[in-house]
């Protein structure tokens, strides 16, 4: 087990490493400057911006810094925000991402679990034909289509009621918070329910089910103890890559609904 550990995590150094490596060179490769605009007035201001940023090094001495700054957690100076450091836009904007990425992580959960129960359930019936095509649509359409419809949905319905029910766009309250995190998690709940819903199939039909079935226990007690407990773990190991994807999506759906988070960061860098 301690072999297979450092295995992984010697894969997981090295994947960071080529990742980081890639986006260094690719940086150095495109056409561009990046002091290539107003604050560059003169030449004596171009040198010393870059003796600043540190341009005025050899490709292999950024190259050193940028590792050396990577492994002690010191992502530089912004190059975008005057006098500010990367560092301190990830702390300033890094908890709304979170916030919004552990709502969708648990609207995923728990509507991939129960729909997921549901479909089994009434297997070859009305809801189970209804939340197949929704979670085919789900995985199908990406997040930010989503999201654009349903803002457009959000004016519609604000407008026809005559007060705001959800606001369209923004962050501060909770009432911000609910369209965004439910059309961020749309996609990983719609493969939760699949995975769901295939555990649940499997587990109906084993030995210990059709044991607890011939003792006459209760149909609600076999479900919640026997079936749904075991169905659930399958879907607990995915919930780890389920929450990278999360975050990574997250990106486009704050800039839909301007969310000031680090996705506008992001999307501008």
């Amino acid at each position: 087990m301690l072999t297979y550990t450092l295995k992984r995590v010697l894969q997981g150094i090295v994947t960071v490493w080529f990742i980081a490596t890639a986006t260094f060179v690719a940086m150095h490769a495109v056409p561009g400057d990046p002091l290539a605009n107003q604050r560059a007035t003169n030449e004596q201001i171009r040198q010393n911006l870059e003796q600043r940023y540190g341009l005025d090094r050899p490709v292999s001495e950024q190259y050193v810094v940028f590792l050396g700054g990577i492994l002690r957690g010191d992502f530089g100076i912004s190059f975008t925000q005057e006098n500010r450091r990367v560092n301190d836009i990830i702390r300033e904007n890094f908890p709304v991402s979170a916030t919004l990425g552990i709502l969708a992580v648990t609207f995923a959960a728990l509507g991939g679990i129960l729909f997921g129960a549901l479909t089994a359930l009434f297997r070859g019936r009305l809801p189970d034909l209804v939340i197949t095509v929704l979670v085919i649509l789900g995985i199908s359409v990406p997040s930010f289509v989503v999201a654009a419809v349903s803002q457009l949905a959000l004016v519609d319905l604000n407008a026809f009621l005559g007060f705001s029910l959800l606001p369209v766009a923004g962050w501060g309250t909770l009432r911000h918070m609910i369209v965004p995190s439910m059309v961020l998690g749309l996609g990983t709940m719609a493969y939760l329910t699949r995975l769901m819903r295939s555990s649940m199939l499997e587990i109906t039909s084993s030995d210990f089910i059709r044991t607890a079935r011939a003792k006459g226990l209760p149909p609600t007690r076999i479900f919640l103890k026997h079936q749904l407990r075991n169905a659930i773990l399958p879907v607990v190991t995915v919930l780890g890559p389920a929450i990278a994807a999360i975050t990574t999506g997250g990106f486009v759906v704050e800039l839909v609904f301007a969310i000031p988070g680090l996705g506008r960061y992001f999307v501008g860098a």
